[in-house]
Protein backbone atom coordinates (compact mmCIF):
# COMPACT_ATOMS: atom_id res chain seq x y z
CA UNK A 1 0.00 0.00 0.00
CA UNK A 2 1.14 3.68 -0.56
CA UNK A 3 2.38 5.51 2.00
CA UNK A 4 0.98 8.84 -0.17
CA UNK A 5 -2.42 10.00 -0.02
CA UNK A 6 -3.53 12.74 -2.27
CA UNK A 7 -6.94 13.47 -0.21
CA UNK A 8 -7.84 14.05 3.21
CA UNK A 9 -8.74 10.82 5.05
CA UNK A 10 -8.77 8.92 8.51
CA UNK A 11 -6.07 6.60 9.00
CA UNK A 12 -6.88 3.23 8.40
CA UNK A 13 -6.29 0.92 10.99
CA UNK A 14 -5.78 -2.55 9.98
CA UNK A 15 -6.85 -4.58 12.41
CA UNK A 16 -7.36 -8.67 12.98
CA UNK A 17 -10.64 -10.53 12.59
CA UNK A 18 -10.10 -13.26 14.13
CA UNK A 19 -12.92 -13.51 16.89
CA UNK A 20 -11.24 -13.59 19.77
CA UNK A 21 -13.38 -14.60 23.06
CA UNK A 22 -13.16 -13.97 26.65
CA UNK A 23 -10.43 -12.14 29.17
CA UNK A 24 -8.12 -15.08 28.63
CA UNK A 25 -7.57 -14.98 24.96
CA UNK A 26 -7.01 -10.58 25.60
CA UNK A 27 -4.64 -10.98 28.09
CA UNK A 28 -2.87 -14.10 26.24
CA UNK A 29 -2.72 -11.43 23.35
CA UNK A 30 -1.22 -8.51 25.38
CA UNK A 31 1.11 -10.33 26.54
CA UNK A 32 1.98 -11.91 23.43
CA UNK A 33 2.28 -8.10 22.06
CA UNK A 34 4.57 -7.23 25.16
CA UNK A 35 6.96 -10.15 24.23
CA UNK A 36 7.32 -8.97 20.90
CA UNK A 37 7.85 -5.45 21.50
CA UNK A 38 11.71 -4.07 22.07
CA UNK A 39 11.58 -2.26 25.35
CA UNK A 40 11.51 0.77 24.17
CA UNK A 41 8.25 0.61 21.50
CA UNK A 42 8.84 2.61 18.23
CA UNK A 43 5.52 4.33 16.72
CA UNK A 44 4.27 2.25 14.02
CA UNK A 45 3.87 5.36 11.51
CA UNK A 46 4.69 9.35 11.50
CA UNK A 47 1.70 10.63 9.67
CA UNK A 48 2.76 13.93 7.66
CA UNK A 49 -0.14 16.52 6.07
CA UNK A 50 1.76 17.83 2.80
CA UNK A 51 0.04 21.11 1.58
CA UNK A 52 0.99 22.44 -1.46
CA UNK A 53 -0.73 23.45 -4.97
CA UNK A 54 -2.49 20.84 -6.65
CA UNK A 55 -5.13 22.82 -8.44
CA UNK A 56 -5.30 26.43 -10.17
CA UNK A 57 -2.42 28.84 -11.85
CA UNK A 58 0.44 27.78 -9.26
CA UNK A 59 0.07 23.69 -9.70
CA UNK A 60 2.26 23.50 -12.74
CA UNK A 61 5.00 25.04 -12.06
CA UNK A 62 4.97 24.88 -8.19
CA UNK A 63 2.39 22.63 -6.74
CA UNK A 64 2.93 19.68 -8.97
CA UNK A 65 6.42 19.78 -8.35
CA UNK A 66 6.16 19.87 -4.50
CA UNK A 67 4.00 17.23 -4.34
CA UNK A 68 6.65 15.02 -6.89
CA UNK A 69 9.50 15.75 -4.27
CA UNK A 70 7.30 14.87 -1.50
CA UNK A 71 6.28 11.61 -2.66
CA UNK A 72 9.92 10.53 -3.69
CA UNK A 73 11.87 11.36 -0.76
CA UNK A 74 8.56 10.10 1.48
CA UNK A 75 9.33 6.73 0.01
CA UNK A 76 12.76 6.79 -0.01
CA UNK A 77 12.68 7.52 3.40
CA UNK A 78 10.61 4.33 4.00
CA UNK A 79 12.71 1.81 1.70
CA UNK A 80 16.04 3.43 3.55
CA UNK A 81 17.38 4.35 -0.03
CA UNK A 82 18.11 8.17 0.25
CA UNK A 83 22.20 8.02 0.13
CA UNK A 84 24.55 8.00 3.28
CA UNK A 85 24.05 9.42 5.55
CA UNK A 86 20.11 9.43 5.37
CA UNK A 87 20.12 5.84 4.32
CA UNK A 88 18.44 4.55 7.78
CA UNK A 89 14.66 3.92 7.23
CA UNK A 90 11.71 5.84 8.76
CA UNK A 91 12.15 9.32 10.51
CA UNK A 92 12.96 8.57 13.98
CA UNK A 93 11.89 4.69 13.11
CA UNK A 94 8.82 5.24 11.98
CA UNK A 95 7.64 4.79 8.74
CA UNK A 96 6.04 7.73 7.25
CA UNK A 97 2.36 8.42 6.06
CA UNK A 98 1.95 10.85 3.98
CA UNK A 99 -1.56 12.85 3.44
CA UNK A 100 -1.38 15.60 0.44
CA UNK A 101 -3.99 18.28 0.24
CA UNK A 102 -4.39 21.24 -1.69
CA UNK A 103 -3.14 24.66 -0.90
CA UNK A 104 -5.66 26.16 -3.34
CA UNK A 105 -8.60 28.37 -2.67
CA UNK A 106 -7.49 31.27 -0.15
CA UNK A 107 -6.30 31.90 3.14
CA UNK A 108 -9.83 30.97 5.12
CA UNK A 109 -9.57 27.79 3.52
CA UNK A 110 -6.11 27.29 3.95
CA UNK A 111 -6.35 27.29 7.78
CA UNK A 112 -9.56 25.48 7.79
CA UNK A 113 -7.30 22.73 6.34
CA UNK A 114 -4.83 23.04 8.66
CA UNK A 115 -7.14 22.73 11.35
CA UNK A 116 -8.79 19.63 9.64
CA UNK A 117 -5.42 18.04 9.36
CA UNK A 118 -4.32 18.23 13.12
CA UNK A 119 -7.78 17.80 14.46
CA UNK A 120 -9.51 15.32 11.81
CA UNK A 121 -6.40 13.18 10.64
CA UNK A 122 -4.30 13.73 13.85
CA UNK A 123 -1.14 14.07 11.53
CA UNK A 124 2.13 14.49 13.47
CA UNK A 125 3.30 17.26 11.94
CA UNK A 126 2.65 19.54 8.80
CA UNK A 127 5.03 20.57 5.88
CA UNK A 128 3.47 23.33 3.76
CA UNK A 129 3.01 26.28 1.85
CA UNK A 130 3.90 28.08 -1.69
CA UNK A 131 2.04 31.35 -1.15
CA UNK A 132 3.26 34.31 1.86
CA UNK A 133 0.12 34.88 2.43
CA UNK A 134 -0.78 31.05 3.49
CA UNK A 135 2.60 31.11 5.23
CA UNK A 136 1.24 34.08 7.72
CA UNK A 137 -2.43 32.76 8.10
CA UNK A 138 -1.10 29.88 9.11
CA UNK A 139 1.75 30.17 11.49
CA UNK A 140 -0.39 31.53 14.69
CA UNK A 141 -2.71 29.13 13.95
CA UNK A 142 0.12 26.35 13.99
CA UNK A 143 1.22 27.85 17.80
CA UNK A 144 -2.53 27.95 18.65
CA UNK A 145 -2.66 23.72 18.15
CA UNK A 146 0.53 23.05 19.06
CA UNK A 147 1.35 21.49 16.09
CA UNK A 148 4.79 21.20 14.28
CA UNK A 149 4.87 22.90 11.27
CA UNK A 150 7.33 23.57 8.30
CA UNK A 151 7.27 25.76 5.58
CA UNK A 152 8.93 24.52 2.51
CA UNK A 153 8.90 27.08 0.09
CA UNK A 154 6.94 30.51 1.40
CA UNK A 155 9.13 34.06 1.12
CA UNK A 156 8.42 36.80 3.06
CA UNK A 157 11.03 37.48 5.74
CA UNK A 158 7.97 38.69 8.15
CA UNK A 159 6.76 35.18 9.58
CA UNK A 160 10.31 35.07 11.74
CA UNK A 161 11.18 38.95 12.16
CA UNK A 162 7.81 40.13 13.13
CA UNK A 163 7.14 36.51 15.15
CA UNK A 164 8.37 34.18 17.66
CA UNK A 165 7.11 30.45 17.58
CA UNK A 166 8.10 27.89 18.74
CA UNK A 167 6.40 25.25 16.43
CA UNK A 168 6.91 26.54 13.09
CA UNK A 169 10.04 26.49 11.03
CA UNK A 170 11.06 27.36 7.76
CA UNK A 171 13.90 25.51 6.17
CA UNK A 172 14.16 27.36 2.87
CA UNK A 173 15.67 30.96 3.65
CA UNK A 174 13.33 33.80 3.01
CA UNK A 175 13.57 36.41 0.28
CA UNK A 176 15.81 38.90 1.24
CA UNK A 177 18.33 36.13 -0.14
CA UNK A 178 16.75 36.33 -3.43
CA UNK A 179 16.74 39.84 -3.88
CA UNK A 180 20.18 40.61 -2.18
CA UNK A 181 21.56 38.12 -4.14
CA UNK A 182 19.77 39.51 -7.70
CA UNK A 183 21.43 43.28 -6.33
CA UNK A 184 24.68 41.83 -6.47
CA UNK A 185 24.01 39.76 -9.42
CA UNK A 186 23.53 42.98 -11.72
CA UNK A 187 26.19 44.82 -10.24
CA UNK A 188 28.71 42.02 -10.80
CA UNK A 189 27.85 41.46 -14.49
CA UNK A 190 26.04 44.91 -15.36
CA UNK A 191 27.90 47.43 -13.94
CA UNK A 192 26.98 49.79 -16.32
CA UNK A 193 23.13 49.39 -14.95
CA UNK A 194 21.65 53.19 -14.81
CA UNK A 195 18.44 52.85 -14.41
CA UNK A 196 15.81 49.84 -13.38
CA UNK A 197 11.99 49.10 -12.69
CA UNK A 198 10.29 46.64 -11.18
CA UNK A 199 7.05 44.36 -11.62
CA UNK A 200 5.51 42.93 -8.46
CA UNK A 201 2.46 41.28 -6.84
CA UNK A 202 0.69 43.51 -4.71
CA UNK A 203 1.06 41.18 -1.40
CA UNK A 204 3.63 40.32 1.00
CA UNK A 205 5.63 38.51 -1.15
CA UNK A 206 5.85 40.94 -3.85
CA UNK A 207 6.14 43.75 -1.36
CA UNK A 208 8.99 42.88 0.03
CA UNK A 209 11.11 41.64 -2.82
CA UNK A 210 10.66 44.47 -4.33
CA UNK A 211 11.61 46.45 -1.46
CA UNK A 212 15.06 44.65 -0.73
CA UNK A 213 15.79 44.75 -4.51
CA UNK A 214 15.38 48.05 -4.49
CA UNK A 215 17.25 49.10 -1.16
CA UNK A 216 20.22 46.36 -2.26
CA UNK A 217 20.44 48.39 -5.50
CA UNK A 218 20.58 51.80 -3.92
CA UNK A 219 23.21 50.41 -1.85
CA UNK A 220 25.48 48.34 -4.43
CA UNK A 221 24.29 50.57 -7.80
CA UNK A 222 23.98 53.92 -6.21
CA UNK A 223 23.73 56.09 -9.84
CA UNK A 224 21.06 53.76 -11.17
CA UNK A 225 17.77 54.88 -10.85
CA UNK A 226 14.36 53.29 -10.44
CA UNK A 227 11.94 54.22 -13.52
CA UNK A 228 8.72 52.90 -12.85
CA UNK A 229 7.27 50.25 -9.78
CA UNK A 230 4.18 48.13 -11.07
CA UNK A 231 1.86 46.17 -8.44
CA UNK A 232 -0.75 44.03 -10.57
CA UNK A 233 -2.73 41.86 -7.84
CA UNK A 234 -1.98 38.02 -7.16
CA UNK A 235 -3.40 35.61 -9.57
CA UNK A 236 -3.40 39.07 -12.30
CA UNK A 237 -3.25 37.12 -15.55
CA UNK A 238 -3.10 40.02 -17.99
CA UNK A 239 -0.29 42.71 -17.95
CA UNK A 240 -1.12 44.85 -20.57
CA UNK A 241 -0.91 48.18 -19.33
CA UNK A 242 2.05 47.26 -16.81
CA UNK A 243 3.97 46.43 -19.95
CA UNK A 244 3.52 49.68 -21.63
CA UNK A 245 4.81 51.26 -18.50
CA UNK A 246 7.76 49.42 -18.65
CA UNK A 247 8.31 49.52 -22.12
CA UNK A 248 8.01 53.41 -21.93
CA UNK A 249 10.70 53.51 -18.81
CA UNK A 250 12.85 51.98 -21.74
CA UNK A 251 15.08 50.93 -17.99
CA UNK A 252 18.45 48.17 -18.60
CA UNK A 253 17.11 45.87 -15.72
CA UNK A 254 13.25 45.12 -14.72
CA UNK A 255 12.80 43.27 -11.78
CA UNK A 256 10.27 40.73 -11.14
CA UNK A 257 9.47 38.28 -8.57
CA UNK A 258 6.34 37.09 -9.93
CA UNK A 259 5.51 33.25 -9.80
CA UNK A 260 3.12 30.35 -10.74
CA UNK A 261 1.15 31.20 -13.70
CA UNK A 262 1.92 34.93 -13.65
CA UNK A 263 5.43 34.34 -14.53
CA UNK A 264 4.44 32.71 -17.55
CA UNK A 265 1.57 35.00 -18.68
CA UNK A 266 4.36 38.10 -18.17
CA UNK A 267 7.00 36.52 -19.90
CA UNK A 268 4.94 35.05 -22.78
CA UNK A 269 3.04 38.84 -22.99
CA UNK A 270 6.46 41.19 -22.69
CA UNK A 271 8.12 38.61 -24.89
CA UNK A 272 5.12 39.02 -28.01
CA UNK A 273 5.79 43.08 -27.49
CA UNK A 274 9.58 42.49 -27.63
CA UNK A 275 10.26 43.78 -23.71
CA UNK A 276 13.24 41.47 -22.95
CA UNK A 277 15.07 43.17 -26.08
CA UNK A 278 15.05 46.39 -25.12
CA UNK A 279 15.49 45.73 -20.63
CA UNK A 280 17.19 42.65 -18.97
CA UNK A 281 14.83 40.80 -17.17
CA UNK A 282 15.50 39.83 -13.65
CA UNK A 283 13.21 36.78 -12.38
CA UNK A 284 14.14 35.51 -9.04
CA UNK A 285 11.69 32.55 -9.43
CA UNK A 286 12.42 31.49 -12.58
CA UNK A 287 13.92 28.75 -12.55
CA UNK A 288 10.01 26.92 -11.60
CA UNK A 289 9.00 28.01 -15.23
CA UNK A 290 12.30 27.27 -17.17
CA UNK A 291 11.85 23.38 -18.43
CA UNK A 292 7.33 24.40 -18.76
CA UNK A 293 8.37 27.47 -21.33
CA UNK A 294 11.35 26.07 -23.02
CA UNK A 295 12.06 28.43 -26.37
CA UNK A 296 8.89 30.67 -24.90
CA UNK A 297 11.75 32.06 -22.45
CA UNK A 298 13.84 34.65 -23.81
CA UNK A 299 17.56 33.88 -23.79
CA UNK A 300 19.62 35.81 -21.53
CA UNK A 301 16.95 36.44 -18.84
CA UNK A 302 18.93 36.75 -15.50
CA UNK A 303 17.04 33.59 -13.88
CA UNK A 304 17.24 32.77 -9.78
CA UNK A 305 16.10 29.46 -8.05
CA UNK A 306 15.29 30.71 -4.48
CA UNK A 307 18.33 28.87 -3.67
CA UNK A 308 21.31 26.90 -5.43
CA UNK A 309 18.78 24.55 -6.74
CA UNK A 310 17.47 22.64 -10.20
CA UNK A 311 20.51 23.51 -11.98
CA UNK A 312 21.83 25.61 -9.61
CA UNK A 313 22.28 23.11 -7.09
CA UNK A 314 25.93 21.58 -6.06
CA UNK A 315 27.27 18.91 -7.49
CA UNK A 316 27.44 15.77 -4.28
CA UNK A 317 25.98 12.73 -4.01
CA UNK A 318 22.25 13.60 -2.31
CA UNK A 319 21.85 16.01 -5.27
CA UNK A 320 23.36 13.14 -7.81
CA UNK A 321 20.55 10.94 -6.38
CA UNK A 322 17.65 13.51 -6.86
CA UNK A 323 18.10 14.79 -10.05
CA UNK A 324 18.23 11.21 -11.55
CA UNK A 325 15.59 9.72 -9.61
CA UNK A 326 13.32 12.27 -10.13
CA UNK A 327 13.93 12.62 -13.43
CA UNK A 328 14.02 8.94 -14.28
CA UNK A 329 10.34 8.52 -12.27
CA UNK A 330 8.55 11.90 -13.47
CA UNK A 331 9.90 12.36 -16.71
CA UNK A 332 11.16 15.61 -16.32
CA UNK A 333 13.93 17.47 -14.41
CA UNK A 334 13.12 18.98 -11.03
CA UNK A 335 13.05 22.75 -9.95
CA UNK A 336 13.33 24.38 -6.58
CA UNK A 337 10.12 23.85 -5.19
CA UNK A 338 11.02 20.12 -5.98
CA UNK A 339 13.95 20.28 -4.01
CA UNK A 340 12.78 22.90 -1.30
CA UNK A 341 9.88 20.33 0.00
CA UNK A 342 12.26 17.79 0.17
CA UNK A 343 14.76 19.27 2.07
CA UNK A 344 12.04 20.37 4.39
CA UNK A 345 11.19 16.78 4.87
CA UNK A 346 14.77 15.63 5.26
CA UNK A 347 15.01 18.44 7.87
CA UNK A 348 11.90 16.22 10.09
CA UNK A 349 13.88 13.58 9.32
CA UNK A 350 17.51 14.59 10.68
CA UNK A 351 15.68 16.15 13.55
CA UNK A 352 13.98 13.27 14.20
CA UNK A 353 16.60 10.77 13.70
CA UNK A 354 19.06 12.52 16.06
CA UNK A 355 16.39 12.92 19.24
CA UNK A 356 15.71 9.29 18.62
CA UNK A 357 19.35 8.35 18.70
CA UNK A 358 19.38 10.34 21.86
CA UNK A 359 16.19 8.28 23.42
CA UNK A 360 18.14 5.29 22.48
CA UNK A 361 15.86 4.74 19.78
CA UNK A 362 12.42 5.28 21.23
CA UNK A 363 10.45 7.49 18.77
CA UNK A 364 10.02 11.29 20.16
CA UNK A 365 7.43 13.47 20.53
CA UNK A 366 7.09 16.41 18.52
CA UNK A 367 7.98 18.19 21.85
CA UNK A 368 10.71 16.58 22.65
CA UNK A 369 11.94 16.79 18.70
CA UNK A 370 11.41 20.19 18.72
CA UNK A 371 14.69 21.36 20.34
CA UNK A 372 17.32 19.27 17.73
CA UNK A 373 15.39 21.34 15.16
CA UNK A 374 16.44 24.68 16.34
CA UNK A 375 19.78 25.65 14.62
CA UNK A 376 20.14 22.38 13.20
CA UNK A 377 22.52 22.34 10.37
CA UNK A 378 21.89 19.43 7.88
CA UNK A 379 23.29 18.69 4.23
CA UNK A 380 20.30 18.69 1.63
CA UNK A 381 19.98 18.04 -1.77
CA UNK A 382 21.42 21.12 -3.55
CA UNK A 383 23.09 22.57 -0.58
CA UNK A 384 23.82 23.06 3.29
CA UNK A 385 20.50 24.74 5.29
CA UNK A 386 21.74 26.06 8.60
CA UNK A 387 18.77 26.57 10.94
CA UNK A 388 20.33 30.68 12.20
CA UNK A 389 17.64 32.87 12.20
CA UNK A 390 14.22 33.39 14.45
CA UNK A 391 15.84 31.41 17.11
CA UNK A 392 17.06 28.81 15.51
CA UNK A 393 14.05 28.80 13.12
CA UNK A 394 14.48 30.39 10.10
CA UNK A 395 16.90 28.40 7.48
CA UNK A 396 19.87 30.39 5.56
CA UNK A 397 21.33 29.07 2.28
CA UNK A 398 23.77 30.32 -0.46
CA UNK A 399 22.12 31.33 -3.26
CA UNK A 400 22.91 31.56 -7.14
CA UNK A 401 21.84 33.24 -10.34
CA UNK A 402 22.36 33.06 -13.66
CA UNK A 403 21.81 33.67 -17.32
CA UNK A 404 18.70 31.68 -19.09
CA UNK A 405 19.66 29.44 -22.18
CA UNK A 406 18.08 27.55 -24.60
CA UNK A 407 19.98 25.33 -27.01
CA UNK A 408 17.25 24.68 -29.81
CA UNK A 409 19.06 21.68 -31.05
CA UNK A 410 19.39 19.67 -27.87
CA UNK A 411 15.94 20.62 -27.27
CA UNK A 412 17.60 21.86 -24.09
CA UNK A 413 17.64 24.36 -21.01
CA UNK A 414 20.11 25.39 -19.11
CA UNK A 415 21.35 28.50 -16.46
CA UNK A 416 24.99 30.06 -17.60
CA UNK A 417 27.05 32.29 -16.73
CA UNK A 418 26.46 31.44 -12.85
CA UNK A 419 27.32 33.22 -10.43
CA UNK A 420 27.14 32.44 -6.09
CA UNK A 421 27.26 34.22 -3.25
CA UNK A 422 27.50 32.57 0.39
CA UNK A 423 24.45 32.78 2.92
CA UNK A 424 26.47 35.44 4.97
CA UNK A 425 26.35 37.65 1.95
CA UNK A 426 22.20 37.48 1.15
CA UNK A 427 21.13 36.70 4.69
CA UNK A 428 20.47 39.41 7.11
CA UNK A 429 22.71 37.92 10.52
CA UNK A 430 20.83 37.05 13.91
CA UNK A 431 18.98 39.60 15.34
CA UNK A 432 18.90 42.26 12.58
CA UNK A 433 15.91 42.90 10.62
CA UNK A 434 16.18 42.67 6.71
CA UNK A 435 15.33 45.91 5.82
CA UNK A 436 17.30 47.44 8.89
CA UNK A 437 20.21 44.97 7.65
CA UNK A 438 19.89 46.74 4.15
CA UNK A 439 19.88 49.82 4.89
CA UNK A 440 22.36 49.96 7.16
CA UNK A 441 24.82 48.87 4.18
CA UNK A 442 24.72 44.86 4.53
CA UNK A 443 27.09 45.53 7.79
CA UNK A 444 28.66 41.97 8.24
CA UNK A 445 28.07 40.71 4.71
CA UNK A 446 30.51 37.90 4.09
CA UNK A 447 30.59 37.85 0.62
CA UNK A 448 34.23 36.39 -0.43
Amino acid sequence: MSTVTTRRSAAILHRSSRPWGGLTFVLAALLALLVALPMQARAETMKIGIVTFLSGAAAGPFGIPGRNGAELTVDAINSGSLPSPYNTKGIGGANVEAVIIDEAGGTTKVVEEFRNLVQREHVDAVVGYISSGSCLAIAPVAEELKMLTVFFDCGTPRIFEDGNYKYVFRTSAHSTMDNVGAAHYVAKRFPKTRSYAGINQNYAWGQDSWRDFHLSMELLMPKAKVTTVQWPKLFAGQYSSEISALLVSNSNIVHSSLWDGDLESFVFQAGARGLAKRSKLVLTTGEANMFRMGAKMPNGVIIGARGPYGVLARDTALNRWFQKTYTDHYGTPPVYPSYQMAQAILGLKVAYDKTAQKMGGKFPTREQAIPNFEHLTYEAFGTTVNMALGNGHQAITETAYGQYHFDKAAGRATITNVERFPAECVNPPVGVKSEDWIKGGLKGAKCN
